[in-house]
């Protein structure tokens, strides 16, 4: 997308139209966060000069990630030490309670145009460093990392496909996934293992529930 040369200020932007606040399924994380989804859409794409976008995913704390945060802030040996790849990281949720849980590094990666301020400031509210990156991690072979961790991700069908494959690609080569996921329509229905599941609140706004049961998975080798 060129719409990031369309952008004067997107960190001004996150501050004037979202708030600090504590992520429901996750308190430990603070987010800035949008209170509704039609006024910042709409905000988002006169900013961007652009009408037909997806909704802005950086400014809420969606259930797979949320699902995904609580895991690994739960199970702090499974990302101890250990360098993560937050995939279609939006707010950043994921990488932050990865380094809250002891990882040694994270990258958080996105296309969307601002989320490399999101994540900039979520990481800052939340005292860690984050890496993050814009280029679209799918159009390359798997770089090298112990653990990738991708939140919902499967709501799309071409990019669902895309995005299996890339994972499939990355677990054969060594690292281990993680997908948080509430049952999205493109969710891979073999291949995974359960390791546990969460009743997320959510809003309607964002879901057909207020309080999506939501699971995380990972890859098989």
């Amino acid at each position: 997308m060129n719409s990031t040369r369309r952008i004067a200020d997107p960190a001004r932007f996150i501050r004037d139209n979202t708030r600090l606040q504590p992520v429901s399924h996750t308190p430990e994380v603070s987010l800035w966060l949008a209170d509704e989804v039609t006024p910042i859409w709409r905000l988002t794409e006169e900013e961007l000069g652009e009408m037909g976008l997806p909704p802005p995913f950086w400014a809420f704390a969606w259930a797979g990630g949320q699902a995904l945060a609580r895991w690994l802030l739960d199970h702090p040996q499974a990302v101890e030490g250990r360098r993560v790849l937050d995939l279609a990281t939006g707010s950043g949720l994921v990488g932050i309670a990865a380094m809250k849980a002891g990882a040694a590094s994270a990258l958080a990666a996105d296309i969307d145009p601002f989320c490399a301020a999101a994540v900039a400031a979520n990481a800052e509210a939340n005292g860690v460093e984050i890496a993050f990156t814009a280029d679209n991690l799918l159009e390359a072979p798997p770089q090298a990392f112990d653990l990738i961790c991708a939140g919902d991700v499967f709501y799309e069908g071409p990019m669902a496909a895309a995005m299996l494959a890339w994972l499939k690609q990355a677990r054969a080569a060594g690292s281990s996934v993680l997908v948080g996921d509430p049952g999205r329509t493109y969710f891979p229905k073999e291949g995974l293992s359960l390791l546990a599941e969460y009743r997320v609140p959510t809003t309607r706004e964002l879901e057909d529930q207020e309080v999506k049961r939501t699971r995380v998975w990972s890859l098989d080798a």
